[in-house]
């Protein structure tokens, strides 16, 4: 059996892989998620909101066991994921991308969305910023359709419910890898009707991160929640080849 450990996107919390954690324990898996920093459950101040900070946190939850850990990541996840496999890869079996930014060396987020295949980002064409420091909120009408497209009414008023304030800051910091790239094996779940993150966004990052395409979903941005069954087998796959 494998361990897996889960990072949430913007604007979410651990709370959105509770089908998948719930799936994977059934079969017999360890999995847990994390609240990044000021997501979630988790109550750090706005300004103490960091991509380090993030990494933090997910090489803390990483290091509760002995086992290195199967890192699966969702949509901004990706970015904090990264810098977490720079920071401790030797926690990280294997890092799975979830319709999640792939960053290379220097790249933020933002540089990331401003690429030709991001053309179309339903997030940054919907989100209102506002304070200083800066926090984004998604409106609720453009994130049924953007996030949730595919989620049947109560899962999606369930997941609506509980967004919130997303900072900015982690948007705009550069992610940091050693010369030799990102240090541990990964691989790339595609959501092909994905309005966050248009696919040939998905298709070129997974393709310059070394990121085989492990499986493609006829999906909306949030698999964990409308498609959970193929999401697992997928990661269960993932686990088995150690994302290669």
């Amino acid at each position: 059996m494998n361990r897996f450990l889960f990072v949430h996107g913007a604007f979410h919390g651990a709370w959105c892989w509770d089908d998948v954690i719930a799936a994977l324990r059934a079969q017999g898996h360890q999995a847990e998620a994390v609240d990044l920093p000021g997501s979630g459950a988790d109550g750090t101040p706005v300004a103490e909101v960091t991509l380090e900070r993030y990494a933090e946190r997910v090489c803390q939850a990483l290091r509760t066991a002995a086992e290195p850990a199967v890192l699966v990541a969702h949509s901004m996840g990706g970015v904090a994921a990264t810098q977490a496999a720079a920071r401790c890869p030797e926690a990280i079996a294997a890092l799975v991308y979830v319709a999640a930014f792939a960053p290379g060396n220097g790249q933020s987020l933002v540089d990331l969305t401003q690429l030709p295949e991001g053309a179309g980002d339903g997030v940054q064409a919907n989100m209102v910023v506002d304070g200083e420091p800066p926090v984004a909120v998604m409106p609720p009408a453009a994130a049924r359709e953007v996030f949730f497209e595919d989620c049947d009414d109560a899962a999606a008023e369930r997941a609506l419910r509980q967004i919130g304030p997303q900072p900015v800051l982690p948007f705009v910091t550069p992610v940091e890898l050693p010369d030799g790239g990102l240090p541990v094996p990964c691989s790339y779940v595609l959501t092909s009707r994905d309005r966050a993150i248009p696919p040939a966004l998905q298709r070129r990052m997974a393709r310059e991160a070394g990121a085989p395409v492990l499986a493609e979903l006829d999906s909306d941005h949030s698999p964990f929640l409308s498609h959970a069954d193929e999401l697992v087998a997928a990661l269960v796959r993932a686990a088995g080849a150690g994302a290669h």
